[in-house]
């Protein structure tokens, strides 16, 4: 069943939204992953046990590949439905 224009506008609408999301998510991820090294400098520097600490980091950074993976499906999405909408008869005004 083909979807409407109408219908096609708004889940391009809504992954937009997504995409903002994931962007801010990302971001997000970002300043976690180097707040958490800065704790394992400080660990290390402290003469600590840091392994957990480095254990997080990389866990975050998987993570964090992962979100970006999510966004760049997102991406894909969005530009479907733009070539999508971009292509669909307009009624005449």
């Amino acid at each position: 069943m083909a979807l409407s224009l109408a219908d096609r506008t708004e889940q391009l609408h809504a992954e937009q939204r997504l995409l903002v999301k994931a962007d801010a998510d990302i971001n997000e991820g970002w300043l976690r992953i180097r707040n958490q090294e800065d704790l394992v400098r400080e660990l290390r520097a402290g003469g600590h046990d840091a392994r957990q600490a480095e254990r997080l980091v990389e866990l975050l950074k998987q993570t964090l590949v992962e979100w970006e993976r999510h966004r760049t499906l997102i991406v894909q999405r969005v530009n479907y439905l733009q070539s999508e909408i971009d292509s669909a008869p307009h009624p005449a005004r």
